[in-house]
């Protein structure tokens, strides 16, 4: 493809992201695959370069832009060299018009840059949002260490300060590589691995992973607990479940999978009552941690959306306190870094279970925020997370 046809192509992806967010349909990555999938004579090497270019767009709008090209206008108006390949020749995108509509910028809308605000956000934290991640392992302490893997890895690797991490550079096709279908490692950001590591799960104890989803944290807590114990993984959809028996086996984690309905979660955990050693909530939220790789998330909020986020929260966290032996740990996990999402939630919780106390985080990374632990990317590097381990006296 000429560099003019990429241009075009990211900007027809952009419009059908824009469109699949004003309607809450599927988000970007799944949009850009669907594209991709019915065009398969575009080559790896145009895909890439198409897919960052969109995406650089997305980034590049604080709101839900009216067109693609009023998106990929907005990136134009301080790149001439991507300017010049709005020049009208076949595939490509049409000359630039005088008057031509671009897309606002800025981090996100208006009202949700008051709530990131309101949560302790200053504005460069916030710009930092939208920075481009680089790719964090987690090396399976199951099959080998990471110096080893550091090691055996084909490209140049750093150490995190996540006990089992490497950074590699970002776009880097590591799930690829036969180390990767070995089960030495799984994709996970720094902060994803940090926020877990917080529950210090020990080798023979009985945990549960709540909300374990296609179970990325729940094979790092097999891992920490040498596949000692008792690690049960659920979740209430079945498709994302269903993924993680496979990814257990490549992974070589014991892990037992129970699929349970939604709002009858206690019934189906009756017989784990008071029996957990620590319970992770890795709680459904709004994302905003995570933009730096889902920046089309920002365009699907609603502040309806966060409070129906929050009670959610709020309810699973009075699921787990049920499950949590006298004594044992509840750990919580969002990906927000919105307070109603995160230190509100425990102050919340706390204030109702004075049975329970919060217990002091231990973190390289990140700093105390209200009843937790926050990690930002500006910061710390990382994605997003707030964080809290809850003890039941």
């Amino acid at each position: 493809m000429t560099p003019a046809a990429r241009v075009q192509a990211a900007i027809d992806i952009v419009d059908a992201v824009a469109q699949a967010a004003r309607t809450n349909g599927a988000p970007a990555d799944r949009v850009a695959g669907e594209w991709f999938r019915t065009r398969r004579f575009v080559g790896s090497k145009d895909r890439r370069a198409i897919r960052d270019l969109a995406w650089s767009a997305i980034r590049a709008c604080g709101d839900i832009p009216a067109t693609g090209r009023a998106a990929m206008l907005r990136l134009a108006t301080t790149d001439d060299t991507l300017a010049a390949l709005f020049d009208g020749t076949n595939y490509g995108p049409a000359a630039i018009g005088e008057d031509e509509d671009v897309a606002s910028g800025g981090v996100a809308p208006g009202w949700l840059i008051e709530r990131l605000a309101g949560s302790g956000l200053s504005t460069e934290e916030q710009v930092a949002l939208l920075d481009r991640a680089p790719l964090d392992l987690r090396a399976n302490r199951l099959k080998i260490s990471r110096e080893e893997l550091a090691a055996a890895l084909p490209v140049p690797a750093e150490f995190t300060s996540a006990p089992d991490g490497l950074r590699l550079a970002a776009g880097t096709a590591a799930e690829s590589w036969p180390a990767f279908a070995e089960g030495l490692f799984e994709v996970q950001d720094t902060g994803s691995q940090l926020a877990g590591a917080a529950l210090d799960v020990q080798p023979g104890e009985a945990v549960i992973d709540l909300c374990a989803g296609a179970g990325g944290k729940t094979l790092a807590l097999a891992a920490a607990m040498d596949n000692r114990g008792i690690l049960l993984a659920c979740d209430t959809d079945r498709t994302r479940l269903q993924r993680l028996p496979a990814r257990a086996e490549r992974a070589g984690a014991m892990v037992e999978t129970r699929l349970i309905d939604p709002n009858r979660e206690l019934a189906a955990l009756a017989d784990w009552h008071d029996r957990a050693d620590a319970v992770l909530i890795d709680a459904p939220c709004s994302g905003t941690g995570t933009w730096r790789r889902h920046p089309d998330a920002r365009w699907r909020l609603s502040p309806a959306a966060i409070d129906r986020y929050a009670a959610t929260q709020a309810r699973l966290l009075e699921i787990g306190a049920q499950l949590v032996r006298p004594g044992g740990r509840l750990g919580y996990i969002t990906c927000s870094l919105l307070d109603a999402e995160g230190t509100d939630r425990i102050a919340a919780f706390l204030s109702a279970h004075p049975g329970w106390r919060s217990d002091p985080i231990s973190c390289p990374l990140g700093r105390a925020h209200g009843t937790g632990w926050r990690l930002t990317p500006l910061h710390d590097g990382t994605d997003g997370f707030f964080f809290a381990t809850l003890r039941r006296l």
